[in-house]
C-alpha cells in the first residue's frame, strides 16, 4: 500500500457534524444568502436556510502537535460580494470564505469550494499560551479590502490584515472581560468590543498597516456586576479560555440598532439597555420581567422598530418600541423549544440567528401594486389567516443541542380593524405628500405607498397629523405577534457511542419471515450517549430516522438483516440491591417498534460487555464481564439457547462470503473444502428447494479467543452448538505476550490482534498462520473489507487502535506493513469506531470506511485500489451521488461564472416559465403554459424589454444554466413566485431582485432607492422642487414674562411627517430634506432627560440643526455660571436670539454675565454662523469636523438648490472614498446630480455589469419622467431643457465606454461559463 503525502479533501465531502455543544460558545452566523453556518464540535456545519438541508461540513484540521482538532469557538462568513470581475485562474470564492477561530488560538479562513484553510492568521500569544477565541468580526478598510477583529482568551483584542494574515493592533482590557465584537450598519469601519462588566470599546479603522490606523474611544454602560463577581472568586484559574467558557450561563451581548445611528441593544443576564454611542449615555434601561430566564441574545429586526431577546431558558420575548421616544415595551413570549416531543430535561438553545435574506424581498414584494405586500409565502404551512393582516414576516433559526436546527417565522399582524386604521391614515399620508412621477407605474407606490411596519412604528404620529385620535395603544392592542415553527433539520443527536453498518449474508432473510435474501441497504446506525439510535442515509448524507431506545448510553448496537436493530445498556442498581440493570431492544426499521426481551425481575450481578449478531441476524451473542456468554435465536419473540461458560476474550461471528457464479453451496464444512474463494462458511447454507425456512436448515459459526489464548471455533445450527475443529496452525502460533483484544473472522481467515499491537492470521483449511508487529498501541477492532466476485485480493483489514488511530493492511501481500495505508489522522479527528460500507457490488467500486469521530462526527472516507502498486489511496472524487429530498435552491452556492449568468439572467428579465415549466414540482402544472418555447430554443424564454448589450448573449447563458434548471437548483418556489410578480415591473425591481438573492442587500437597496433620487434631481432641473425642510416660523413679539415662561417650559419639539424611509433598512440611503429634518426631529426627544455638560452641548447642536433656535436659546441659558461652557454658550445664546426675535435677543443680554473664559468646542463657530445665516459655510465646518450628518441635517433645514446638492456631494464623495460603502454613496450623487461621478465609480470599482444596467436604469426612469410632464408649451420647453440627463448623454465618451466594455464583459462570461464544470452536490 502507499502512505499519500496529505488526504484527499474531496473523501471528506460525505460528513455528518456532531451536535454542538457549550464547548462551541455558541458560534453561529447567518449570511445574507441565507448559508447558516455554526460550530459543531471540530467542524463547521453550512446548512441552506430555505430548504433546511445540510449542504456540506468543513472539518478544521488538526495543529501539528495534535491528532485532534479543538472545537471551534467562532464563525463568521466573509462579507465579500459575488466577484463581478473575470478572472480564468480565480479557484476560490470570497463571498464562501468563513473566518474561524478555535479552542487552542488559531484563526483561519476556510474556503467553501476546496473544504481546506486557505490561511491561518499569526496569533503570537505572549507566553505561548492557547488563548481561546471568543468572537470575531469583519471590519471595512478600504472598497475591496477587510480585516478581521478578534477576541482571544479573556481580555485580549487583536485586528488582522486578511491578505497577509499579519495582526497590526492589539489592545489588552484586563482585568475585564471582553464578549463580542459587532460591526456597525451604517459606517462598515466602525465596531464596537462589549465587557461583561459594561466595559465598551468603540473603534474605527482608517486602514490596515499599523496601529495608527485605529482611533480608539472607551466607555462604560453602569450595570450589576455583583454575580460576575460572585463567579470570577468561584472560578478555577483562567487558562486562557474566553469568558464564554468560563462563566457559560453569564451571557453580555450586544446589537446595533439597524434604524438609528449610535444606538446599541444591550443585553446583560438580567437588564436589558440601550445605549447612545454619541452621547455616551444609556437611553433607556429595564429588568426583565419574572418568568424569564438569563439573557442569551438579542436580535434587531430590520422590518420594524422591534427587536428579540433569546433566553437561556428557551424563552424568545419581542421587545416593540414606544412611539416618540426610546422606550420599549416587551409585548410578547415564545418557546424555543416546544414542551411536545422534546425529552426531558429539554435540550439547551446554543444559538439564535435572524434572517436578512428576506427583508430585501419584502421591500421588492410591496412594490408590486396589484400583489398584497405577503402574498408570498414564507415556508409557512399555516398561511391561512383569514381575520388578519399580517405587518411582517421575519424567520429565526435557532440551534439546539441535540443536533436540531429549527427555523421559525415571526409575524406581526393586526385585526381588519387596525388593516381599515391603517388604510386610512395611509391615504392621509398620500395627501400630504408630493407627487412624484411613477417610473415603470411603480415609483409611487414606494413613496406612498408604505404598508406594514410603516405603520406599526409611525401609526401613531400619522393619524395626529390626520386629525384622528390616537395614541401609542395603537400598536400594542392591535399588533399581535405571533410565532410558528416551520422546518426542522435533525442531524446527530448525541455524541457518539457505537456504530454498526448492516452486512447481511445470502441466507440473511426478510424481517417478517420468508426465504427472499436481505440485501445491503446504505444506511448505518449510530448509537449515542443520550440512548437514541440514529440511522444514517449514506447516499443523502442525512439522518433518516431516529428512535429513542435507552434512558442511558448505548453500550452496544448491532444489525439483525437489514431492517432489525438490537441493542443493549444498563445502570447500576440502588444501594440496597447493588448489581446492574441490563436492557435489550430489538428495534424495527419498518414499524419503528421497540420491544424489550430478556427482561428480568431483579439486577444482575454482571452487566452486558458487547452484543455479536450473525450475518443472517437469526443468532445474537450476549458477552457479559465476569459472566458466561448466552446464545439467542433473534425470533419473533427472542429464545436463549444456551449459556457457554468459558472465559472468552472476543468472539467475532463469520462474515458472508461470496460463491463463484451458478455454485451451488454444499452443507460440506467449510473447513473441509480447499476452494478458498468461494465455500461459504460452516452452515451459512441455504434451505433445500421448497423449504419453508425452518431454523434447523441452518448453521453458522463463530470464531473466539480464551484469557489463555486458545482459539476455537463453534457452529450454531437450530437450537445446537457443537465445536468445530480446524486445522490447528503450529504451536508458535499462540503468543503469551499479550491477550487477544480483537478479532475478525472470514473464510479462509481468522485475523486477531492483541493489545501489544501484534496482527496474527490463521487459514483454518490448511492451518498456515502468519504474523507482524504494527510496532503501534494495542488493537480495539478489526474489520474485513468487503469483497466482491472478481477481487484480487481478499485479505484487506482495517485495524483501529486503541490510541483512536486506524491503519489499513493487505493480508495477501508479501509485506503488509511495508504496504500499508497509515493515516493516523487521516479523518482530522480521533476514531472511536470504525467499520467498512458493505454497499461494493463491482470489483472496480472504492472502498468506504464509515468513522465515528470522536468530535461525534461521522465520516466516510473512500479508498480506491491501486493495482499498479497493489495498495489503497484516498479517492479524490465524492463517493456516490446525493440523493435530497428536494433540490438544492442556492444561486451563491455556483461557481463564480455560472452565478454571474444567473444573476445577468435576472437583471435582463426571464418569464417565470423558464424556471418551472420542466422541473419535477410543477411539471403537469406548467406543461401545457401557453407560448411556452420548445426545449431547443430559449431566446423565447426572454421577455421583451430593451436589451442591455450583446442581443446573443442571454440565449448562451441559458443554456450554460440549463441543468440547474432542469434539477431545480436555481430558486425554489417560493422566489420563482416573487419574481414572477416582479419581472415585468421595470428593470429597477429586477436589478434588486437579482441583489437580494445573492445576499448583496446594499446594492438591492441602492436599485430601490434610484428611482426616488433620480427623480429628486428631475424635479430639481425643471424648478419644480419638492417639498423643501420644515424652516422655523419666525415667532412674533412677546412680553418678557411669556418669554420666560415658555423658555422655563421647554415644550418637545415636534413629531416629523409621515416618514417614507421608516421600513427597514432604507435609512441607510436617506438622501431628501424631509427624511433627514425628520429623522434628526425624532432623534431629540430622546435626549431630553440626559444630563452633564457634554450632553447639553449635544442637545443644542441637534437643535440647531433643525432650526429649532428658540429651544436652543432656552437650553443655553439654563447653563450654571460655574460651568466652563458658561461663556461659550452665553456667547451663542445672544447670537441665537437675535435670528430669533428682539424680545428673545433682549432677555438673553439681560440673563447673560461672562465670569470667565475656558476653552470652547469646534462646533460653536458653526451656531454662530447660523446665527447670521451662513448656512453653507457652517455646513462646509461641520463637514470638515467630521460630522457630515449634522452638515446634511443642517443643509437639509436650511439650504436647496445647487447649495443642497453641493453638501450631498461632498458627503458623497467622503462616504466612497473614507467610508468605502459604494451604494449609498451612488445616491447621494444621483440626488445631488452628479451622474458622471457615480458612473465613475462603478467603473473605478470594476462593476462593469452594474455600470451598463445603471446606464439603462437612469434613461428608463428620465424617459418615464418626461412622459408624465404635461403637454402645453412651457412643459415642452422643460423636456427640451432636460432632454438629457447631465453626465449620461448618449454620445459621452464615458457612456460609450460602458456600453462597449459591457458586450465584451459578455462575451467573456460565456466563455467562461462553458469551460467551468457544473457545482455537483
Amino acid at each position: 500500500m502507499q502512505r499519500p503525502n496529505e488526504p484527499s479533501s474531496a473523501a471528506w465531502d460525505c460528513m455528518l457534524p456532531g451536535p454542538p455543544s457549550k464547548s462551541n460558545c455558541g458560534s453561529a452566523d447567518l449570511s445574507s444568502a441565507g448559508l447558516l453556518a455554526y460550530a459543531a464540535g471540530s467542524s463547521v456545519a453550512i446548512v441552506d436556510t430555505h430548504s433546511m438541508q445540510l449542504v456540506s461540513t468543513l472539518p478544521l484540521p488538526p495543529p501539528p502537535s495534535s491528532a485532534a482538532s479543538p472545537f471551534i469557538t467562532a464563525v463568521k462568513w466573509s462579507p465579500f460580494p459575488l466577484p463581478h470581475h473575470l478572472i480564468e485562474s480565480e479557484t476560490s470564492s470570497p463571498q464562501l470564505q468563513l473566518a474561524v477561530g478555535d479552542r487552542h488560538g488559531r484563526i483561519s479562513l476556510l474556503d467553501f469550494r476546496s473544504r481546506a484553510p486557505i490561511l491561518f492568521f499569526e496569533t503570537n500569544y505572549p507566553n505561548l499560551s492557547k488563548l481561546g477565541v471568543q468572537d470575531l468580526c469583519w471590519i471595512q478598510t478600504r472598497l475591496d479590502s477587510w480585516s478581521l477583529a478578534a477576541i482571544s482568551g479573556p481580555s485580549l483584542l487583536s485586528i488582522y490584515n486578511t491578505a497577509t494574515g499579519h495582526c497590526f493592533f492589539k489592545y489588552d482590557a484586563s482585568p475585564e472581560y471582553f464578549s463580542c465584537l459587532r460591526r456597525d450598519p451604517f459606517d462598515s469601519r466602525h465596531f464596537c468590543a462589549l465587557g461583561l462588566k459594561g466595559f465598551l470599546l468603540s473603534m474605527k479603522l482608517l486602514g490596515d498597516d499599523s496601529e495608527n490606523d485605529v482611533v480608539l474611544r472607551d466607555l462604560q454602560i453602569r450595570t450589576d456586576s455583583s454575580e460576575l463577581q460572585r463567579l470570577e472568586k468561584d472560578s478555577p484559574i483562567n487558562n486562557g479560555a474566553p469568558a464564554s467558557a468560563v462563566f457559560q450561563n453569564y451571557v453580555v451581548k450586544f446589537a446595533f440598532s439597524p434604524h438609528w445611528k449610535h444606538v446599541i441593544l444591550v443585553g446583560f443576564p438580567r437588564e436589558l439597555v440601550l445605549f447612545d454611542l454619541q452621547y455616551g449615555s444609556v437611553l433607556f434601561s429595564t429588568t426583565f420581567p419574572r418568568g424569564c430566564g438569563k439573557f442569551l441574545e438579542v436580535l434587531p429586526d430590520v422590518n420594524m422598530e422591534v427587536f428579540y431577546c433569546a433566553h437561556l431558558d428557551g424563552k424568545i420575548t419581542t421587545w416593540r418600541r414606544k412611539e416618540g421616544e426610546q422606550m420599549h415595551i416587551m409585548c410578547s413570549v415564545e418557546e424555543l423549544m416546544p414542551s411536545i416531543g422534546t425529552t426531558v430535561p429539554s435540550p439547551l438553545v446554543l444559538a439564535v440567528a435572524v434572517s436578512q435574506s428576506d427583508h430585501t424581498l419584502q421591500d421588492i414584494c410591496r412594490l408590486c401594486p396589484d400583489a398584497d405586500s405577503f402574498d408570498i409565502d414564507f415556508n409557512n404551512p399555516f398561511d391561512s389567516y383569514d381575520e388578519s393582516h399580517i405587518f411582517s414576516k421575519t424567520r429565526l433559526i435557532s440551534i439546539s443541542d441535540d443536533g436540531k436546527v429549527w427555523k421559525w417565522l415571526l409575524t406581526a399582524e393586526g385585526s381588519r380593524d387596525g388593516r381599515k386604521h391603517t388604510e386610512n391614515a395611509k391615504r392621509v399620508s398620500e395627501v400630504r405628500e408630493v407627487p412624484v412621477p411613477e417610473v415603470e407605474s411603480h415609483s409611487e407606490v414606494f413613496s406612498t405607498n408604505e404598508r406594514s411596519m410603516d405603520k406599526v412604528v409611525q401609526l401613531d404620529d400619522t393619524n395626529r397629523r390626520g386629525g384622528c385620535k390616537s395614541g401609542p395603544s395603537i400598536v400594542s392592542d392591535e399588533v399581535s405577534f405571533k410565532m410558528n415553527l416551520v422546518g426542522q433539520l435533525h442531524l446527530l443527536s448525541s455524541a457518539i457511542s457505537m456504530l454498526a453498518v448492516p452486512s447481511p449474508s445470502l441466507t440473511a432473510t426478510l424481517a417478517r419471515g420468508g426465504n427472499s435474501p436481505a440485501v445491503a441497504v446504505p444506511l448505518v446506525a449510530l448509537g449515542t450517549q443520550s440512548g437514541t439510535i440514529d440511522v444514517i442515509d449514506v447516499s443523502a448524507n442525512a439522518v433518516a430516522t431516529s428512535f429513542s431506545v435507552h434512558s442511558s448510553v448505548v453500550r452496544g448496537l448491532r444489525w439483525l438483516g437489514n431492517s432489525r436493530l438490537v441493542s443493549f445498556s444498563y445502570t447500576q442498581g440502588n444501594e440496597k440491591t447493588g448489581g446492574y440493570v441490563n436492557r435489550l431492544v430489538v428495534t424495527c426499521l419498518r414499524s419503528g417498534l421497540s420491544r424489550t426481551f430478556r427482561v428480568l425481575q431483579k439486577p444482575e450481578r454482571a452487566p452486558i460487555r458487547a452484543l455479536r449478531a450473525s450475518s443472517s441476524g437469526r443468532y445474537l451473542l450476549i458477552l457479559f464481564r465476569d459472566a458466561p456468554v448466552e446464545v439467542w435465536a433473534m425470533t419473533k419473540t427472542p429464545l436463549m439457547l444456551r449459556s457457554l461458560a468459558l472465559p472468552f476474550t472476543v468472539l467475532e461471528w463469520t462474515l458472508p462470503t461470496v460463491p463463484k457464479t451458478a455454485q451451488k453451496p454444499s452443507r460440506t464444512s467449510s473447513f473441509l473444502s480447499k476452494d478458498q474463494g468461494g465455500s461459504p462458511p460452516p452452515g451459512t447454507t441455504s434451505p433445500k428447494d421448497g423449504a419453508d425456512g425452518a431454523q434447523d436448515e441452518f448453521s453458522e459459526s463463530f470464531a473466539f479467543a480464551l484469557v489463555n489464548g486458545a482459539l476455537g471455533v463453534f457452529e450454531v445450527q437450530g437450537r445446537r452448538i457443537r465445536d468445530f475443529r480446524p486445522k490447528w496452525p503450529s504451536s508458535s502460533f499462540v503468543s503469551s505476550d499479550g491477550l487477544v483484544t480483537a478479532m475478525a473472522y472470514r473464510l479462509p481467515h481468522v485475523v486477531m490482534g492483541d493489545r501489544s499491537g501484534n496482527i496474527r492470521w490463521w487459514d483454518v483449511t490448511t492451518g498456515q498462520s502468519s504474523s507482524f508487529n504494527t510496532h503501534r498501541d494495542g488493537i480495539r477492532r478489526i474489520k474485513f473489507s468487503p469483497v466482491v466476485p472478481g477481487d484480487r485480493s481478499r485479505g484487506r483489514i482495517a485495524v483501529l487502535f486503541y490510541d483512536n488511530t486506524f491503519s489499513v493492511f493487505d493480508l495477501d501481500s508479501p509485506d503488509p506493513l511495508a504496504n500499508s495505508l497509515l493515516q493516523p489522522q487521516f479523518p482530522g479527528t480521533l476514531v472511536l469506531e470504525l467499520d467498512w460500507l458493505p454497499l461494493r457490488t463491482e470489483k472496480d467500486d472504492p472502498l468506504v470506511l464509515c468513522i465515528a469521530g470522536a468530535d461525534s462526527s461521522f465520516r466516510l472516507v473512500e479508498l480506491t485500489i491501486d493495482q499498479k502498486i497493489g495498495g489503497l489511496a484516498p479517492q479524490a472524487r465524492p463517493t456516490k451521488e446525493r440523493f435530497r429530498p428536494v433540490p438544492l435552491p442556492s444561486p451563491v452556492l455556483l461557481p463564480t461564472p455560472h452565478a454571474l449568468a444567473l444573476r445577468m439572467i435576472l437583471q435582463l428579465g426571464a418569464k417565470p416559465s423558464w424556471f418551472d415549466a420542466f422541473s419535477t414540482a410543477m411539471n403537469e402544472a406548467y406543461s401545457h403554459v401557453p407560448g411556452t418555447p420548445s426545449a431547443g430554443d430559449l431566446r423565447g424564454y426572454m421577455i421583451d424589454s430593451p436589451r442591455v448589450g450583446d442581443s446573443a448573449v442571454p440565449e448562451m447563458l441559458l443554456k450554460v444554466l440549463e441543468p440547474y434548471r432542469r434539477e431545480g437548483c436555481l430558486l425554489d418556489d417560493e422566489r420563482v413566485r416573487l419574481y414572477a410578480k416582479v419581472v415585468k415591473r421595470g428593470s429597477v425591481l429586477r436589478l434588486a431582485f437579482a441583489s437580494a438573492i445573492f445576499g448583496e442587500s446594499m446594492e438591492a437597496l441602492f436599485w430601490l432607492q434610484l428611482p426616488r433620487a433620480l427623480n429628486h434631481l428631475m424635479n430639481k432641473l425643471v424648478n419644480k422642487s419638492p417639498q423643501k425642510g420644515p424652516h422655523r416660523a419666525q415667532t412674533p413679539e412677546m412680553d418678557e414674562a411669556s418669554m420666560l415662561s415658555r423658555i422655563s417650559s421647554k415644550g418637545k419639539s415636534v413629531h416629523g411627517s409621515g416618514n417614507v424611509l421608516v421600513n427597514g433598512q432604507l435609512k441607510l440611503m436617506a438622501f431628501e430634506q424631509q427624511e433627514l429634518w425628520e429623522q434628526a426631529n425624532e432623534r431629540i426627544t430622546w435626549h431630553e432627560k440626559l444630563e452633564g455638560e457634554e450632553a447639553i452641548q449635544n442637545r443644542v447642536h441637534e437643535l440647531v440643526s433643525v432650526g429649532n433656535l428658540e429651544a436652543a436659546v432656552s437650553l443655553l441659558l439654563s447653563t450654571s455660571p460655574e460651568s466652563s461652557y458658561f461663556y461659550a454658550n452665553a456667547l451663542r445664546a445672544v447670537a441665537l436670539s437675535s435670528a430669533v426675535s428682539t424680545s428673545l435677543l433682549e432677555l438673553a443680554v439681560k440673563v447673560v454675565a461672562a465670569n470667565m473664559v475656558r476653552n470652547d468646542r469646534s462646533m460653536s463657530g458653526t451656531h454662530l454662523l447660523c446665527a447670521v445665516g451662513r448656512y453653507q459655510e457652517a455646513c462646509s465646518q461641520l463637514q470638515d469636523a467630521g460630522c457630515w450628518t449634522d452638515a446634511a441635517t443642517l443643509a437639509a433645514t436650511h439650504l436647496k438648490g445647487s447649495d443642497y446638492a453641493r453638501v450631498l456631494q461632498r458627503w458623497a464623495d467622503h462616504v466612497l472614498h473614507v467610508e468605502h460603502n459604494i451604494w449609498r454613496a451612488l445616491i447621494l450623487y444621483v440626488a445631488a446630480g452628479a451622474l458622471q461621478e457615480a458612473l465613475a465609480a462603478l467603473r473605478q470599482a470594476q462593476l462593469p455589469d452594474t455600470a451598463a444596467m445603471f446606464v439603462h436604469v437612469c434613461r428608463e426612469i428620465h424617459a418615464e419622467f418626461l412622459s408624465h410632464l404635461d403637454s402645453d408649451e412651457e412643459a415642452t420647453s422643460l423636456k427640451d431643457k432636460v432632454s438629457n440627463l447631465p453626465g449620461l448623454n448618449p454620445e459621452s465618451p464615458d457612456v460609450v465606454a460602458v456600453g462597449e466594455y459591457f458586450g465584451q464583459y459578455q462575451r467573456k462570461l460565456v466563455h467562461l461559463c462553458m469551460d467551468s464544470q457544473p457545482y455537483t452536490d
